[in-house]
Order: structure tokens, then sequence, then C-alpha cells
């Protein structure tokens, strides 16, 4: 009980009410101890006096606080009492539109009488895998927590679907199996899951009827077990029936109808299939026209009949059967219109040839003649004789009804056995899920045996259902170590003994069916002497003594006596039996076929009647006993009742409650006491009134701190949580009797919560009005600051007004004296002017005449110093001539004496022939080279002597020169006289010039006069001109406004026209590729599937030991989307052998049949046309042949020529050498200049090798470029030789054979000399661009570093901020964590630095060792001394020139045999972060294609094709293998695209070639065109994509719903308000709690790693789009599906984190990637939280606000808005149904959720290489020695 302060002035509580149930009052005067009455006021304003009841003194119940008002849980409810839970129920369904509430372990599931969309694929998937308190109270979440329980504690499991007819049991059952249907799925091939829903429509059909209370009411009970394997699989179903309604077949009440079968046989009679059945209109027949209402308003019964004939056939049962049931069904309507008349009082007979009765005998195969005798007679036995007796005719048409309603019983019972057996399992049944529909506690006006049976199973249901719930709440309290009270509740075992027991009501009736006169009436006496004083439950009606009342637990039921024995024996006609045994038709023979014949419970069989059971699963054998045949319904029922229970109570049972709102059937209108009435006897109370009895609210200790932080001051708050909650708690409450402190929660008792959120509000209050106090302080000042500076500014403006007025005053005055000051200036300054002249005039004259006196003495310097330097010069060039005489003679002597000097030493030398020979060609140099010297001295000399001519004449021009200008001198001087008379007479001028500047002055002024008139006549003019120019001007740019306004709108319209139709292209396209996407996702699956089946069947499966192996239902097995045979290894090794193993390693690696026809196609073609090169081949071998001899016989003439070919050869060589030695400087200086880091450096050991040997290299060019000279020097005196020959005709022939052999010897060596440089400088020229290569590789390396350095120092700093966030113990971690990711990282770079240094060096030695060997026969070539003998027997020694390094064609060659080790080392065996890998992004697609080239190369088509395949089906088994490895996927991602595009980039199709190189484009295939390859790698690349964003999904699914929502990002902003049973998931983040740091972490690893694999950065931007939009779409999902999520302050917390989603974008350069727009629906959706939702403007804000969200969602919203804080207001209705009609013309379809498995359709842009292949290399450790560079 709450504290009676409590009960104060505004306390609002609840008060009862006829109408209402409750209604809501709230005090105006405080309670005292003592009073006797309540002074109230109404929600209307009505002011009431509550008068308390005088024994109890009890005070009404108080009601929640707002803010509790509409919670998933009753439990959660400060106050736990009927009003409350009725008030939230009310609230719930009629304001939010939700249907279903937790109250406690009971879903309480309220029918809306409307379709909602909430049971969709959609709604399935985001409630599987969650916990049940995660989400909102569905139907689906018990279905879920049933699953998992059933996989986690190994324990079967049932779901109890109780309430009245018309609560929508039915319903929820169904949905329960469809989400076991859909989320476990089927075990076998038999698609079990669709068969257990398919048995839905026939049990429907055969089973369910219409009432006054439900369109689809069952009229039976049924338990349905779906049971799973090991793997939690459905593999079958088993369904038990309970007391279905015969007497509907014969009766129905009005507005009812009979079962829906016959109607839609008699919907369907028109189809050809049931002609023979005689049917028509449901009209016609009195079993179908007792409730004059035969339709249902949107049930087509026709259609409803396909639905009912394809579930009979989808589960086994064959038309034939099929056809007899219809037979059998329409039967029984015929019957029911067999009209019996009376033949007297004592007997009755049918007329003969009764339509109806024959029809009746034709469809069941019987005689028209026994069946009419039998429906109107009875066969009577004795103990000596038997005898027929007639029967009256009311007694004959309750045989006729008794008979119809037994022939339908059996055919029900036929149809649950032939289900039962479709739905049985074909292997071990491990666990089962039960679903139990019954019928729920039923009170009429007049109740009968029908009623009586389902209210004494409501009875035990409640029994079992009150100890569950206590066990519950002992576990609860045990686990939290509470102390245990034990709690008083209600036990109806009291009543279901008055049922069950000895001598109880089903007993006596028993034992009064076995009496030979039992009657009703002596039942009822025999209930009333036994039971009426001794009970207090029984009791009997004044008015009636056929009748009695039971106290249930739910209410007071009457129930008539009259019926009950008839009913408990349940008795036909035997005969009647017989006849129909007798029957044709095989069905009806096997319906019956278990009937036995039985006498009567009392030995004397009155009526020869046969008594049968209602238990469809009942099996007897054929030893049992007659007493197990005499068993009554009641007897059975009990008996099946009990089997029931037992099961119930060997699992975990889940409870749904289904409540009728109204019994109108009106959509979401609540009516109280309806609900109410329904709430006492479901057991909700119960459930509530037991919980309250205890601890009710439950709170943790983190969810306690954090929504009673305001209540604590800062010293209360200490480090231990469970601390701070005691010490807060023990000064908040003082009775320590209201709360418990358990080891995780706090348990407080009911109405506690309520008065610590009074508490909080309070204080909450209090800091507002602070807050508003300060806030108009601050207010007011600024008013009265305003008023203070409007005062201010006023005097301020008056005062200077004023000082204006005084300085206007002082400026006037200070005006006229400057005006007299300056007419008295002007004045006196004339007079100065004047003087000022006339002395100006003066200076200038006088100053003139210094002037140029001044110039003549400059002038006469000028011309002395310009004589004085030409003597000078000529002087010291004399002296410099005389100088340069001597010296030149100097040095003749010299030159002279080293010259005697040589002359001596050659002189020595000379007697060997081979100097005398150097000699001769020496002196032929030097005699040209002093020829031309000769030349260049007389040429100088020439130089000199026109240079001496030419200063002759300048000397002559310039003395010229200076005469002319002394005459012209002469010529001033004395015009400088003359002028000195002329000053006079200027004088003169002067004077008469001013008397005429005097008149001209006045004329002007007479023009100027007329010059103004007339411009003002012509300005007036102008301005006439201007305003037409101006009205022309306005209407010609409206003229120019409206052309462009109208080609502005013709633009835009063909703009916006040309813009729609692309966007309706792109969607086609993108609708296009995504169906083509999903048609190779599903031929991926069947692929997948088949190749299961194909394991299953050559396979043993092992079995998995028990335990929860389950995953989330939406998730598809990644790891099996492609195909690889088991054999390819044995098929690889087999194909070494010959062509039968290449057929079956055809055969074991699959191609498609059109790939294969095509590829066979395109064979044939190259065999064609390698014959027709070949014989190309043959006859250009013939012409070379025969070109040959032909040149043979020409050689001797085209000599000459040849000789001229060398000359210009040789010309080249020396342009070649020129450009060579130029390199190798300009190397040389940028090695010098360019000094850095590394083994390059100056002064390192390899350095210094290299710059020797480019010297040396040097040298050698010089000598060879001196060799040249001489060899130009012997051409040219050989050729002149040559032509010297040809002259001379009289030459003998022995001179000519020698010259001739002479001539060809000097050929010869000139040839192989020139042969051996060149080569050198071929050599020379390489290795100078093999040096350049490495250098600018060198550079590259240098700035990859650096670039590396860069990005490191960023990611340092972003893991630092990133740190200092966290909490010291996760700091440390993330620290450790990202050292041993760095000294990884460093490792592998060391690793590769290393192999790059040993490659480098082994380079640097094999050209150590070329130049070494060249030195070294350079070096033997000057030793080595050759005598002159062999000058003249021996040719030659040819030049040794070192073999060139090997150009590389960028192919790798394999042997066929090394094909399986290459896939096995380049694919299965590759570990993505290895070393060699993470050299070169897209490594192995390169070799594979290097590979490829080659066999390409060979024209090798079947290497082409089993590399392919093989590759192709590798790729496929290692995603197969390891297919939930993100990084595995994204690298295999990214090589399947370089492969594709470099198959595109050298394909040989001009659209790829133009973004080549030229060397590139020589690199292209030659012999095979791979565009279905291509197409199969790009399927394959499509595939691996869904399997990465598969792989992203299930990486990032676990962290959305913690990160974006529930996670406190802004911590403080969103308070936690009270949860109930089933707790949410903590918003406070945890250890193991995800937040948004998570999710941003993981999407950064995720980029990094698609980078590091070089992944095309268009992919990465649609892998990255796809991501976004699964986050935003859980984020939305889960948000519609929690209501404790739409509030203000989750809004901002969402807008956050998609604020830092997007700055993760931008850090990313993706904001254009499209990932921004697929988040618009959340943005929206959180906007919409924060907006202001009152007024007609705000709605439509909202409409146009929220144009990415569909209505339904946008409603959804808005009725799950739900405010955290007293302050904060709910949506009103009206301001819900305004948006709904705004929204109303929006085409939209009408899904609640978003799709989270949409996959966008994904491209792959061609994105070309710039690698060049022949520069890639292999690292060792790839394991590919075998591979040979080409």
């Amino acid at each position: 009980m709450a504290p009676k302060g409590l009960w104060s002035k505004f306390a609002r509580v609840w008060i009862p009410d006829a109408d209402e149930v409750w209604k809501s009052a709230e005090l105006t005067k405080n309670y005292k101890h003592g009073d006797s009455t309540l002074h109230l006021t109404l929600e209307d304003g009505m002011d009431i006096e509550h008068k308390l009841d005088d024994k109890t003194k009890n005070l009404p119940h108080l009601r929640n606080p707002d803010i509790l008002v509409g919670e998933n849980d009753l439990t959660a409810l400060s106050y736990l009492h009927e009003p409350a839970v009725l008030h939230n129920l009310k609230v719930r369904f009629t304001d939010s539109k939700l249907i279903y509430t937790y109250c406690g372990i009971v879903l309480v599931a309220i029918n809306p009488y409307e379709n909602l969309p909430i049971y969709g694929s959609d709604i399935i998937n985001a409630y599987s895998g969650q916990n049940m308190g995660d989400m909102d109270p569905h139907i689906f979440a018990v279905a879920e927590e049933a699953y998992k329980q059933m996989a986690r504690d190994e324990r079967n499991q049932s779901i109890i679907v109780s309430g009245e007819s018309g609560a929508g049991k039915t319903v929820s059952a169904k949905y329960a199996m469809r989400y076991f249907a859909t989320v476990s799925g089927a075990a076998t091939e038999a698609n079990v899951e669709e068969k257990v829903l398919a048995s839905n429509p026939i049990m429907e059909a055969i089973g369910n009827a219409k009432t006054t209370r439900n369109d689809n009411s069952s009229r039976f009970g049924k338990y349905i077990e779906i049971g799973f394997d090991k793997r939690y699989r459905i593999i079958g179903a088993n369904m038990r029936t309970y007391l279905l309604e015969k007497s509907r077949v014969v009766f129905q009440a009005d507005e009812e109808r009979n079962y829906h079968i016959f109607y839609q046989l008699c919907a369907s009679s028109h189809l050809p299939e049931f002609k023979n059945l005689k049917l028509g209109s449901a009209d016609v027949f009195h079993c179908t026209n007792q409730g004059r209402n035969p339709v249902i308003d949107g049930v087509d019964d026709a259609k409803e009949m396909c639905t009912t004939q394809h579930a009979f056939s989808l589960l086994g049962i064959n038309e034939l059967n099929q056809k007899g049931l219809f037979q059998v069904l329409a039967a029984i309507l015929h019957l029911g219109n067999v009209e019996i008349k009376d033949r007297d009082s004592d007997s009755s007979i049918i007329p003969p040839n009764n339509r109806h009765l024959t029809v009746f005998c034709e469809l069941m195969g019987v005689t028209y003649q026994d069946m009419s005798h039998w429906l109107c007679h009875k066969k009577l036995k004795t103990a000596q004789e038997t005898y027929i007796k007639p029967i009256p005719r009311l007694q004959a048409s309750n045989a006729r009804d008794a008979l119809a309603k037994h022939i339908y019983a059996k055919v029900f019972n036929w149809i649950v056995d032939h289900v039962n057996k479709s739905l049985r399992a074909t292997v071990k049944q491990h666990s089962f899920i039960g679903v139990l529909d019954i019928y729920g506690f039923e009170t009429f006006e007049i109740n009968s045996f029908e009623q009586f049976c389902i209210n004494y199973a409501n009875e035990k249901l409640q029994q079992q259902f009150n100890m569950h719930v206590f066990k519950l709440e002992q576990e609860e309290y045990l686990k939290e170590q509470i102390p245990w009270t034990l709690i008083d509740f209600y036990d109806n075992q009291p009543c279901i003994n008055l049922i069950e027991a000895k001598m109880g009501v089903l007993d006596l009736l028993d034992e009064e069916c076995k009496m030979p006169k039992g009657s009703d009436d002596s039942w009822a006496q025999k209930l009333y002497n036994t039971h009426l004083k001794t009970c207090s439950l029984f009791e009997k009606p004044r008015m009636s003594n056929k009748a009695f009342i039971i106290q249930h637990f739910a209410d007071k039921v009457q129930y008539q006596c009259d019926g009950f024995l008839e009913k408990n024996k349940d008795t036909v006609n035997e005969e009647q039996i017989n006849v129909l045994k007798a029957s044709k038709l095989d069905l009806l023979v096997e319906l019956f076929q278990d009937e036995e014949k039985v006498t009567s419970p009392t030995g004397t069989a009155p009526g020869g009647r046969t008594r049968l059971s209602v238990k469809p699963k009942q099996i007897r054998s054929a030893g049992a006993s007659s007493k197990e045949h005499k068993k009554t319904v009641g007897c059975q029922f009990r008996n099946s009742l009990a089997m029931l229970m037992e099961t119930l109570n060997a699992t975990t049972p889940h409870y749904v409650r289904c409540i009728k709102p109204n019994d109108l059937k009106f959509p979401f209108t609540f009516d109280p006491k309806r609900a109410v009435q329904q709430l006492r006897a479901c057991g909700v109370l119960e459930t509530i009134r037991i919980s309250a009895a205890g601890f009710p609210s439950r709170w943790t200790y983190q969810e306690f701190f954090s929504r009673y932080r305001v209540l604590m001051k800062q010293k209360d708050v200490l480090s231990d949580r469970r601390l701070t909650c005691r010490n807060v708690l023990e000064k908040l409450v003082q009775d320590q009797d209201k709360y418990q402190f358990g080891k995780t929660k706090i348990f407080f008792r009911a109405g506690q919560v309520a008065y610590l959120e009074k508490l909080r509000a309070d204080k909450l209050r209090k800091a507002c009005v602070r807050i508003q106090k300060t806030i108009r302080c601050w207010l007011v000042r600024k008013k009265y600051l305003r008023k203070k500076h409007a005062a201010i500014t006023i005097q301020r403006y008056t005062r200077g007004h004023q000082a204006r007025c005084l300085v206007k005053y002082m400026r006037q005055t200070l005006a006229a004296i400057t005006i007299q000051k300056f007419q008295r200036m002007c004045v006196q300054r004339k007079l100065y002017l004047q003087k000022q002249a006339a002395a100006l005039v003066m200076q200038t004259i006088l100053r003139a005449y210094m002037a140029r006196q001044k110039y003549q003495g400059l002038l006469r310097n000028h011309k002395a110093v310009f004589i004085q330097k030409h003597v000078r010069g000529w002087l010291a060039r004399q002296r410099y001539k005389r100088s340069l005489r001597a010296i030149v003679y100097l040095q003749c002597c010299i030159r002279r004496m080293k010259a005697k000097k040589e002359l001596k030493k050659l002189k020595i030398e000379a007697r060997s022939v081979e100097h005398f020979k150097k000699l001769n060609v020496g002196m032929e140099n030097k005699i040209m080279q002093l020829q031309r010297r000769l030349d260049e001295q007389a040429k100088d000399n020439r130089v000199t002597s026109e240079r001496l001519s030419c200063l002759e004449t300048s000397h002559a021009v310039e003395s010229d020169k200076l005469k002319v200008e002394v005459s012209k001198l002469k010529g001033i001087e004395e015009e400088a006289k003359n002028n000195a008379n002329r000053v006079t007479s200027l004088l003169e001028e002067l004077e008469r010039l001013r008397k005429e500047l005097t008149t001209t002055q006045k004329e002007k002024k007479t023009i100027e006069d007329w010059a103004t008139k007339y411009r003002d006549e012509m300005e007036k003019m102008v301005a006439e001109l201007k305003q037409q120019n101006g009205l022309l001007k306005t209407e010609k740019d409206d003229l120019n406004r409206m052309i462009k306004e109208q080609s502005q709108q013709m633009t835009e319209k063909m703009t916006r026209a040309l813009a729609e139709e692309t966007q309706q292209l792109e969607s086609d396209l993108n609708e296009e590729r995504s169906r083509y996407q999903n048609l190779l996702t599903e031929h991926l699956r069947l692929e997948e599937r088949y190749d299961d089946l194909k394991e299953e069947i050559t396979l043993s499966v092992s079995v998995p030991k028990p335990g929860h192996r389950r995953t989330d239902s939406t998730h598809s097995s990644n790891g099996s989307e492609c195909t690889y045979n088991s054999e390819f290894a044995e098929s690889e090794e087999s194909s070494r052998h010959g062509e039968v193993s290449g057929a079956g390693l055809r055969k074991e690696l699959p191609l498609t049949t059109s790939l294969t026809l095509k590829l066979q196609k395109r064979v044939t073609e190259l065999e064609q046309e390698k014959s027709s090169l070949r014989n190309e081949l043959e006859n250009k071998e013939e012409q070379f042949q025969r070109a040959r001899v032909r040149d043979d016989e020409e050689h001797k003439k085209s000599r000459g020529a040849e000789l001229e070919y060398e000359s210009l050869k040789r010309q080249e060589l020396d342009s070649e050498n020129k450009k060579l030695k130029h390199d190798l400087t300009a190397m040389r200086q940028s090695l010098l200049g360019n000094a850095g880091a590394g083994a390059g450096a100056p002064g390192s050991p390899p350095y210094k090798v290299l710059m020797d040997q480019l010297n040396s290299s040097c040298e050698e060019l010089e000598v060879r470029k001196e060799e040249v000279l001489i060899l130009r020097s012997q051409l040219v005196s050989q050729k002149e030789a040559m032509q010297h020959k040809d002259e001379k005709e009289t030459m003998t022939e022995p001179v000519h054979y020698a010259e001739d052999v002479h001539k060809m010897k000097d050929s010869g060596a000139i040839t192989q000399a020139y042969l051996g440089l060149k080569e050198t400088n071929r050599l020379l020229e390489g290795q100078m661009q093999q040096q350049r290569r490495s250098y600018d590789n060198e550079v590259e390396v240098l700035r990859g570093e650096l670039q590396s350095v860069k990005e490191e120092n960023n990611r340092q700093q972003q893991l630092l901020a990133q740190n200092l966030q966290l909490p010291p113990e996760a700091r440390i971690e993330a620290s450790l964590q990202h050292e041993i990711t760095r000294l990884t990282n460093e490792n592998l770079d060391l690793m590769e630095q290393l192999e790059k240094q040993d490659k480098t060096i082994r380079k640097l030695k094999k050209q150590l060792k070329v130049f070494s060997k060249k030195i070294g026969e350079m070096g033997a070539g000057h030793v080595e001394t050759i005598s002159p003998g062999q000058m003249v027997e021996e040719t030659v020694r040819p030049v040794n020139i070192p073999r060139r390094e090997k150009d590389f064609q960028g192919m790798l060659e394999y042997k066929k045999e090394d094909e399986l080790k290459l896939v096995k080392n380049l694919i299965l065996e590759l570990k993505p972060r290895g070393v060699a890998v993470n050299l070169i992004p897209g490594l192995p697609a390169y070799i594979l294609f290097m590979c490829l080239r080659h066999a390409d190369y060979v024209n090798d088509d079947q290497k082409v094709r089993t590399l392919l395949t093989s590759t192709i089906n590798s790729i496929k088994k290692i995603l197969k293998k390891r297919g939930d490895d993100f990084e595995t996927v994204s690298f295999w991602l990214s090589n399947t695209c370089r492969f594709l595009h470099c198959l595109k980039q050298y394909s040989g199709d001009e659209s790829f070639m133009k973004h080549n190189t030229p060397k590139q484009n020589d690199h292209c295939l030659s012999n095979f065109d791979l565009a279905e390859y291509r197409q199969v790698l790009s399927d394959l690349a499509i595939q691996i994509y869904q399997q990465l964003i598969k792989c992203m999904e299930n990486i990032l699914q676990p962290m959305i719903v913690s990160g974006m929502l529930e996670h406190e990002t802004i911590q403080g902003v969103s308070g936690v308000k009270p949860t109930g049973l089933r707790k949410r998931t903590s918003s406070i983040a945890d250890e193991g709690t995800y937040t948004l740091e998570s999710i941003l972490r993981q999407l950064s690893a995720f980029h990094s790693t698609m980078c590091q694999h070089g992944t095309d950065p268009e992919l990465i931007k649609q892998v990255v789009k796809q991501q976004f939009y699964i986050i935003g779409a859980v984020t939305l999902n889960n948000l519609l599906l929690r209501k404790d999520m739409c509030s203000w302050s989750k809004g901002m917390q969402i807008r956050y984190n998609v604020s830092q989603l997007e700055e993760w974008l931008r850090d990313k350069s993706l904001m254009l990637c499209g990932a921004k727009e697929t988040l618009e629906p959340l943005i929206q959706a959180a906007q919409l939280l924060q907006v202001k939702k009152k007024t007609d403007e705000d709605a439509e804000a909202i409409c146009s606000m929220c144009n990415s969200l569909s209505t339904s969602q946008i409603v959804k919203v808005l009725n799950l808005y739900t405010p955290v804080n007293e302050f904060e207001e709910r949506v009103s209705v009206t301001f819900i149904r305004t948006i709904q009609t705004r929204l109303r013309d929006r085409c939209e379809t009408p899904q609640l959720l978003m799709d989270t498995k949409i996959i966008y359709p994904v491209t792959f842009p061609f994105n070309p290489s710039s690698l060049a292949l022949e520069t890639i290399q292999i690292p060792g450790s790839l394991n590919l020695a075998f591979l040979t560079r080409v």
C-alpha cells in the first residue's frame, strides 16, 4: 500500500463507474486519516464527493504518472491494479494503435478487427534473433522466445493461446506457426513448413464457422506439436483436436453459419467437377440457411474453395479422396433436406422418391429403401428376441440429425488423421513446440454441456498458469537472494475437484447415463443432494430446479441441465451405420471401418444406439476391454485434458491472452466492460495481483542511478553504484520494507516508483522554476536596459541638434572672414604675379646666354677626348700584335723541338711493318688535318683584312662627321647673336598680341552666351529623345525578358523531360541489372543446393552435438554460394597422362554448354587459320630462296652502294655516341646532385662501383670515337681507290685480283668493327636506361615511404584521440593492440626492403661481372702483339661484345603439370596478409594474366581453357571455405576485378586499348577472344560482391541497434524509464556493449582493408553505400518496432550519430558516393521525433519534410512517440488523423519496414592499370619458382 500522504490535493485517483468501469478524478482537498469522504473533480469538470467503505475504509486506486501510461509491459506500472491495467491497454489500443502488450509472462493481444501490416516477412526478420524485451510486444516475439529457449535449454516449449470466440486466437496461433516455418526452414526436401501452414486453411474450412462474435470462429480446440531435429529445423508436425461442436452441422443461430466447407461447396457448384454433387445455393439447404445470412463480407467462398483444394493436394490427399470427401459433405447437406412426415402419432414416414434422399443415397452409394426404412424405424433387442419398432417424426428427425453429425465427425477425424500422416516426421524428432488454440472461458444466457466442458478446461489451464507464475516469481526472488515470503494467490483446485473428483459433476453425470431411466432432472437432484451443502462453489438457482451454478475462477456460471445426458452419451442408430458400411463408396467404408457394435451403458440397450468417441487420435486395439468402449464424452474429454495438462507441464509454457475489444466488430473501438470481463476471465489480473503482492517494480542499479541521479547530491555519488543507490534510497524512503536490494536489481513495492517519480518531478519542477526565474529576471533587465538606452539616445540626439546650431553660426562667421581674406589676397596676388612675370623674362634671357657658353666648352672637350681615345687604341693594338708574333715564334720553336724528339722516336718505331702502316694511316690523317688548318688560317686572314678595311672606312666617316659638327656650331653662334637683336622686336610684338587678346575675349563672351542658349535647347531636345529612348528600351527589355522567360521555360521543360527520361532509363537499367543479379544469386543458390544434395548422397554427414547452433533467420549461408568439385586435384594430376585424363578434367571442371560450343567453334577456326598461315609461310620461304639466289648474283654490283650505306651507318653511330655521352654525363650529375639515403648514396660501395663503371665506359667511348674517325678516313680512301680503279681499264688481272682481295679484307674488318661498336653502344644505352629506371624507382619508393609516414602519423593522431576518450582499461588494451599492429606492419615493411636490397645487390653484381669481363678482354687485346706474318695469313679477330640483358615481354611460362601447383600456391593457400601479396595490389591477378598471356602467345587453347576454369573454381572453393572472413572475400573481390580489367585492357578492343600505352598495346592477346570468360568472371565478381555485403552485414548487424539507438552518445540527454518484467538492453555502455565508435572503427577497418587490397575506388563507393543503407534500414526498422526509442531525446541522439557517420564520409572523401542519401529516411524519422506536433502548420511542415518516409511509417512514429519526462506531451489522435488526411494521395507501398536484404545492383567500371607487366617481380614467398619470365 502506498503512503497515505500520496492522497493529497491534486492527486489523481480511479473511482468505480457503471458505464466505463473506472473513471479518473482529481483530489481537490487533502485526505486526512479518519475522513469518510473524498472531494474529487472529474475530467469533465464535475465536482463530486466519493464515500469510502465504512468497513474497509479502502482508499481509491491512485493513478500512474503520465509518463508511465502506454508502457509495453503492464508490470512496469508503478501502481498495479485493475484500472491502471485497463487504462494502459486502452491508451495503447485506441491512441497508439498497438494491439500487443506484455503483462509479465503473458502477451495480451487485442483484436483490432482490421488488417494491419505487421505480419510480413520483414517483421519476422526484424524479430528473429532478438531478445523478447528488446522489441515492442508481438506474437513473433513470443514465438522467438519459445524457439530460443527450446534451442538453449534443450526443453520442449508450448504456446497457449486462449480467449473467447472472436478474440483472435486462431489468427495468433496461425502467425506463430508461420514464424516457426519462416525462421527455421525444413530439414528435408518435402517443404514441411509449407505443409504445416497448408493445414491451416483445411482446418479452418472444416472446423471454423461464422458466429455472432467472430466471422472465423474455431469451433474446436487443437494442439499442434511442431517437431524439430537436432539442428532445430522443422521436420514434421502433429495435431490433436478437442471437442468439435457437432451440433452446428444441423443447427445455427441467427446471423451465424455452418462450417465454411459447406458454403465453399455451394459457391463452387457451377464448376464441372462439382456437377455430380447436385448442389446449388446455400439458401436451398436446411443445414446452411438457418442463420439467414450465408455471406461474410470480404470473403469469396469460391476462391477459398480453390485454396482448400490446393492445401489438400499439398498435404498428399489425392483427387480421388478429395472427390469422395466432397461427396460425403454434399450428402450431409442433402440429408438435412430430407423431409420426414407423420404417419400417426407413434410412427413416421418419408415420402417415396424423395429427391434429396435419392441424391444422398447416390452420393453415399447405399440403397434408397434401407436408408428410408431405418430413418423411420429402430431395432429393439431383448433377451429372447429382436423386433423393429417405428418411431415418431420428432425422434426420426433427431436420428437423422444425429446421423449427419456423426458422419461429419467421422470426416473431420479422417481429415485430421491424414493431415497428421502428411506432417509426420520421417526422421527422429529431437524437440517440439506446441501451439494450443483452445476456447476461452464462456458464459451465455443459456449454458449447456459444451460450455461446461470449455470452462472445465479453462479451470485446468488457469491452475497451471497460476502455478507457473508463482514458480517464476519464486525463482526470481531466489536468484536475486531476496527474502521469500509466501504470496497468497487464488487456487482453483476446489472448483476442479467439484467437477472431476469422485462423486463430482462428471462422475455423477456418467453414473446417471448408465441408469436405465436416467434423466436430466434426476441428475440435477443428485447434484443438489451431493454438493449443495458441502461445497461453497456450488449453488442452486432460486427460480429453477433444472439448473445449477458453479463459481469459476472468472465468474459464476449457471448451467441448464437439459441435454446434458444426451450430449454426454452421443449415440446414433446402429442400423443406419450398418447401411453406410455396406456402401459402394470406398472412402465411406474407410470412415466406418473402426465402428464396433456396443450395447448401452444400462445393458438393455434402449434404442439400439452406438456410442462413439470424439477423440481424434484415440486408437483402439482389438484386445481392449469392453469398458473402454463405453466411455462417455465427458470421460473422454477428461482423459484427453489430463493428457494435455501432462504435456504442458512437461514443457515451458508461453501465454497469449486474446481480448475482444467490442461485440460490434468495430476497428480499434474499446469497450471497457467487455475488456475487463475478459481480463478477469483470462487470468491477466491474477498475474497482476500476484506480482503486486511482492515487489513488482525492479530496477538494475545502473538504471536506477541514471534515472534518479537528479535526486542525488554530488557527495552522494560514489564509484560503487550499489552503495550509492542504497544510501540514496535510505534517505528518500524511510520504510525499508518498501524495497529490497538484490544481487543485480532493486525491488520496490507497488507505488514506490510513482513516489520516486513524484520526487523527481518535484525536483525538476523546482529546477524549472529557478530557470524560469533567472530567465524572467534576465528578460526584465534586458527590457530596462533597452529603455535606458533609448532615453540616453534621445538626450544624445537633442544635445547634438543644439551643438549643430552653434556650429552652424560659428561656421558662417568663419566663412565671412575667409571670403574677406581671399578677396584681399587676390588683389595682392595679381600685383605680385605681374612683377614675377617681368623678372622671369629677364632671368630667362640671361640663363640662356650662360647655357650656350657652357655647351660650347663641353663640346670642345668631348671632341678632344674622342681623338685621344682612338690614338691610344691604335698604339695598344700595335703593342699587342708585336707581343703575339713573339709568342707564336716561341711556340713554333718549342713545337719544333718536340716534333724532332717525336720524329726521332717514330724513326725508331718505324722499323716494324705494323707501325709503318699505322704511321701511313696517321700521316694521311695529319695531312688532312694540316690542310684543314691551312684553310682555317687563310679564312682567318681574310676575316682580319676585311675588318681592317672596315675600320679604315669607319674612321673616314667619323672624320667627316666631326667636320660637319664644327660647321654647325659656327652657324649656331651666329644665330645667337642675331637673336639678341630680335628681343626688342619681340617685346613690341607681345604688346600687340595683348591688345588682340582683349578683343578676342569680348568676342568669346558673346559666343559663350549664344552657346549657352543653344545648349539649353539641345539639352531639352536630348531629354525628350532620352525619354522616348527609355520607353523604347523598356519595351525592348520587356520583350527580351518575355523571350528569355519563354526560352528558359522551354529549356527547363526540355531539361526536366530529359532528366525524367534519363532517370527512368537509369531506373530501368538498375532494375534490369538487379533482376539479372538476383537471377544469378538464385542460380548460385540452386548450384549450392545441388552440391549439398550431391554431398549428402555421396558422403556420410556427421550429426552435430545437441546445443544451440542457430543464427538469425535472415542469415543465409555465405559459404555455400559457390560449387567446387572435390576431385579437382585428382583430375589435375590425371590430366598430365593423356587425352583421356584431359577429358576427365573437362568433365570435372564444369563449363556451361553454350561456352563449350563457342570454344569448340573457336578452336576449329583457329585450326583453319593455322593451316592457312602454314601454307603462306611455305610460299614465303620459297620466295625468299629465289630472292636469295638473285641477291647473290647482284652482290658484286652493289658493293659501292653498300659502302655508301656503311658511311651513313657510321654517321648514325657518331650521333648515337654523342647522345650516349650526353646522357651519361646528365646521369652522373643527377646522381651527384640527388644523393639520398639508401644503398645508392655517394660514398657507399655500390655507388663507387657504379661510378667506376661509368668512367670506364666514358673512356672506352672516347677510344671508340677515335677509331670511328680512323675508319671514316679509311672508308674515304678506299672509295677513291675504287673510283680510280674503275677508270683504269688497262690494269692486268692479277693486280685487279690482289687489290680486290685486299679491299675485301679491309671491308670485313670495318664491318666487324662497326658491328662490335654498335653492340657496345646498345649495351651502354641499355645500362644507362636501366640505371635511370632504378633511380626513378628509388625516387618513387622514397615518395611512397614519405606518404606512408604521413598516413601513419595521421593514424597515430586519430588513435591517440580515440584512446583518450576510452576508459583506462580499454585504453591500455587499445594501446597494446595498436602496438602489436604497428610492429607487425614494420616487420612486413622491413622484409620487403630486405628483399629489394637483395635484388639490387644481385643486379649490381651481375653488371660488375659484365664490365669486368669486358675490361679484361680489352686489356688482353692491347697487351697481345701480332707478328707481321699473322697479319697476312689470318683474318681480323672479331670484337667480343658482352650479351645484353634479356628484354622481358610480360609473360610467365609454366608447364602443364605445374598448373595444379600454381592454383594451389597462388589461390588456395595464399594468405591475404602475406608479405609478398602486399608488394603490389592485385599481384595474383597479374600473375594469372601473365600466365594466360603466354598460353595465348603459344596458341594453346586447352591451356587457356583449363587455366581459366581452374582459376574460377579455385576462387569459388576458397570463398566457400573462408567465405565468412571479410579480408579473404575483399582480397579476392579486388583480384577478380583486376583480372577482369586485365582481360578487357589487353583484349585488343579499341574501346579498351585507347587507355593503354604503346607498350601495353603490344602485349594484347593475339589468338583468343575471351569475351565469354569475361562474362563468367563478371558473374563471379557479382557473387563475391554479394558475399562481401552479407559478410559485412553479419559483422555490422549486432552493432547497429546498440550503437545507433541504445547507446547514449550524448550522456544524460535521454532518461531511463521504468521497465517491466522483460528488461530491455541497457543504454549504458558496458564492457561488451557496442557503441557508435565501434561502428565507425569497423567501417574504417572495412575501408582500410579494401584500400590495402587495391579495390577499385568506384567499387569501394558502392560498398560504402550498401553499408550505410544497412545501417539506416536496421536502425529505422528497430525504431519503428520500439516504443521506448520514440522520444525527443532519442531523436537528438540519432541525429548526432548520423552527423558522426557523415563526418566519417568526409574524412574518407566519400560524400559523393550516395551513402548519405540512404540515411535520409532515418534522418527524417529523427527530425519527426523532434519537431513540434500540434497545429495544422506543423502537420504541413511534417508532410513536406518527411518525403522519404511512407505514410505508414510517419503514422507509426507518431503513434509510438512517448514522452520521457512530464514536460513532454503526447501526440494527439486528431493530429495523427490530420497527417493521414494530408498524406492520403501519396502513391506508395503499404510496407512498414525497410527491406534490409536489398542489395543495390553492382557495376564494375573499367579501371585500366598503368603497371607494365614486364616490370612485375614475383616474390619468393609465393613459392612460384617453377614460373619462367618470358
